[in-house]
Formats: C-alpha cells, structure tokens, sequence
C-alpha cells in the first residue's frame, strides 16, 4: 500500500505508460498495414492476436531481466565495432522492415498483377492469415526487445514496468481499429505510413551496427510529416465540400 501512495512510483508508471505508447506506434502501423491485407473479417482478429502476442514478448521479456541483460553483452568484435544479440536482432530485424516497405511501396505504385488501387482485402491482395502473424511476430520481438531495454533502465520495480506494458498495450488495443481504417482508407497515409517503416528500418539497421539516432529525432520528423499531411487531408475536405 505504501508503494501506492509514493509519487514517484506514479510518475515512473506514467512516464512508462507514455513512453512505451510512443515506442509502440512504429508496432501499430506496421501491424495496420500488414493485417490490412488479409481478408476484412479476419483483419481485427490479426490485429487483436498481434498485439497480445506483443503485450507476451514484452512480459516475457520484463520476466527474463537477468537473460535480457545477457543479450546487451558484446559477442565478437568487427574493426573495433563489438556486437551483442541485441544489435544483431534489432539490424535484422530493421533489415526486414527495409525489405517490407519497399515491396508494399512497389506494390502501391505499380501493382502485383492487379491494379495497384485495389481495396484492402480484396481478393488480389490477400494474403495468408498464418503468414501475417509470423511477419508480426517477428517484428514484435524487434520492436518488444527495444521498448523493454528503455523500460528497464527507467524503473527499478518490475511490477510497475508490467503495469506500464500492460496499460499501454490496452490503448494501442482499442486504438488500433481506427488507426487501421484510417491508414487503410486514405491512400496517401498509407503511403506516409510506409515511408515511416523504411525510416524507422534505416535506424534499427543504424542502431545495430552502433551508430544510435536519438529517437526524439525520429518522432519529431515523424510527428512533423503527419502535420503536413493533415492539413492535406483538410484541404482536400473543403475542395470536395458543396459550396454553401
């Protein structure tokens, strides 16, 4: 009870709340664009596993404090550069986003067989729903394994580092569906958002090989991007509104 009424514990789970929401948007768009190719009555169903699938990693993770630690320790060294687990994974896994953004980009512009216009989750782009969620599993563990090791070295309790994860991985649930639509429903965000992915790849790759980029770079570039874009959003609104 005592830990309840400690401030401090409150602003750790706040702070952790808001920052593992944050590093959890690169998740949550990559898991909109990929389950919106599955059929549309098997897309909220794709979206809910992959989340609670990443809400298990990043518990499991949290669990495993002493192994993840392990995983930060240099394995071999290249030209001076020392490696760990966590380098190779977060490189491969910004490698596979690099690799997946191109393909959904190329597929946007010039089409797979079909037009490249196509609604989501029509018949020429599904995809298999076993497939989507390996795709989301593995980026899970990427993006999982990152948010952790920033949870970790902010909070020393382990249970107040679970209800972070917990609360923020509930918000991301219930944002999901909108978010989804609303990617899937204007071409042009779709599009931004991919371009995101290839972004946020360019830094795990970048982060892997040991040069880091503050991510308070990343999100303002990013959060910048979506301004600009809103205000497109808006003036096509009021060209397509009737004059009054």
């Amino acid at each position: 009870m005592n830990h309840l009424l400690d401030p401090n514990i409150w602003a750790s789970f706040v702070t952790l709340t808001v920052l593992e929401i944050v590093l959890g948007i690169d998740n949550l768009i990559f898991i909109a664009i990929v389950a919106g190719k599955l059929p549309v009555q098997q897309q909220a169903r794709a979206r809910t596993i992959g989340l609670a699938l990443a809400l298990a990693t990043r518990l499991l993770l949290l669990a495993s404090i002493s192994w993840l630690v392990g995983l930060t320790q240099t394995i071999f060294t290249v030209l001076g550069q020392g490696f760990s687990w966590r380098d190779l994974i977060m490189a491969g896994g910004g490698l596979f986003l690099l690799f997946k953004g191109t393909t959904e980009i190329h597929e946007q512009i010039e089409g797979e067989g079909h037009g490249a216009h196509d609604e989501p989750g029509s018949k020429g782009r599904q995809v298999g729903f076993a497939q989507t969620i390996g795709q989301i599993i593995l980026l899970d563990i990427v993006f999982s394994l990152d948010s952790v090791i920033t949870a970790v070295g902010m909070a020393d309790n382990l249970w107040v580092m679970s209800a972070a994860v917990v609360v923020a991985v509930m918000i991301m649930l219930f944002a999901s569906g909108p978010v989804a639509n609303f990617v899937q429903k204007h071409p042009t965000v779709k599009m931004l958002a991919l371009s995101f992915l290839l972004l946020i790849g360019m830094v795990l790759v970048a982060d892997g090989v040991g040069f880091h980029i503050p991510k308070g770079f990343v999100y303002t570039a990013m959060a910048f991007s979506v301004s600009v874009e809103a205000l497109n959003l808006l003036a096509r609104r009021r060209r397509k509104a009737p004059p009054t």
